[in-house]
């Protein structure tokens, strides 16, 4: 089978963008290739973060991805395989420093960190984050990674390290990973539908997965439909996206039921929210009821998840071992 790489970042609340946009595409996967699950927590460091919480927010986030079926031996947790911190030191001595400033997701958090600071602190690993990220796909050699299109940027130096490390050392070695482009919707933040649903914008930007049903609907509720600055004649990106959100949820009769009423100038917002709400809600209580019995015995699933990680490292370990050799690095025994 075909290798399937995919990372998350344990940032707190699993939404709805990350769940219709990365999580429920990983379940489908595991059907059809070999899938290694990254949970990075060595990402999350990156930006401004308190380590209790990063370590609460970790395990929360892997009960949340084996609640949505994510199976367990497919998991691993970044810091619990500590190869992909060496490798990356070893591509930031393959990375130009040019390739690193074009890279436009360090621009747009760096923006997000100096709004309203002058002098806000930026660390030097969010402008190297992109060489980790390759190694967390090169250090398993897969063959496919799972992305939009607004994260090609990314895959594309992963690919552009393999293919100079190859050349620099004189072997094939690294396979160069492709995209794998699935139908991933674009959820946009019911707040402001003109950006990404993020958790980093705030509370009133994201709906949480695991949410209480009341809160959900609520959140719906207040969704922005009209800004006021519509084209004549296009549909809102407030209604476009909640037409997008009863399409992820698999609501078709109710979509295509009320797109007839939007085309027909009948529409009614309180009826497109409520049919957002139930889809929306009927995931959530399925996957809530879920996660509560996983949250029973936190013990075993913690185990669980150390020895996947455990048998997802050996293959990391032999990546570096393989790759000390190739570079000239002395060798040591795991």
């Amino acid at each position: 089978m075909k290798q399937v790489l995919s990372c998350i970042q344990p940032t707190g609340d699993m939404h709805f963008g990350n769940y219709f946009g990365a999580v429920q595409n990983w379940v489908k996967l595991q059907e059809e290739y070999d899938c290694v699950y990254g949970v990075v927590d060595y990402h999350a460091m990156t930006m401004p973060y308190n380590p209790v919480k990063l370590r609460q927010n970790t395990w929360n986030l892997i009960i949340n991805l084996l609640a949505s079926g994510v199976k367990a031996e497919n998991l691993f947790v970044q810091s619990l395989v500590p190869e992909h911190a060496e490798l990356s030191w070893i591509f930031n001595c393959v990375c130009s420093y040019g390739q690193l400033t074009r890279m436009t997701q360090f621009k747009d958090k760096k923006d997000q960190l100096q709004e309203g600071q002058s002098e806000a602190f930026i660390s030097s690993g969010l402008f190297t984050y992109p060489v980790l990220q390759a190694a967390d796909i090169l250090i398993y050699n897969a063959d496919y990674v799972p992305v939009g299109k607004d994260q090609e940027q990314h895959l594309e130096l992963s690919r552009n390290i393999a293919q100079r490390f190859n050349h620099q050392f004189g072997q094939e070695y690294f396979k160069i990973p492709e995209p794998l482009f699935t139908k991933i919707p674009k959820v946009m933040s019911p707040a402001a539908p003109n950006r990404k649903m993020s958790k980093s914008l705030g509370p009133k930007h994201y709906i949480d997965v695991f949410g209480e049903e009341a809160r959900i609907r609520k959140q719906v509720r207040s969704a922005v439909t009209d800004t006021g600055d519509n084209v004549a004649g296009e549909m809102s990106a407030g209604v476009g996206n909640l037409f997008e959100l009863l399409k992820a949820a698999d609501r078709m009769s109710d979509h295509d039921s009320l797109m007839n009423d939007y085309n027909a100038g009948d529409l009614k917002y309180s009826a497109l929210k409520d049919a957002v709400a139930d889809g929306l809600v009927t995931i959530s209580s399925e996957l809530r009821e879920k996660r509560n019995e996983l949250n029973s015995d936190k013990k075993a699933v913690k185990n669980m998840i150390k020895q996947s990680s455990y048998e997802i490292r050996k293959r990391a370990q032999q990546t570096l071992k393989d790759v000390r050799s190739i570079t000239g690095l002395m060798s040591i025994r795991y």
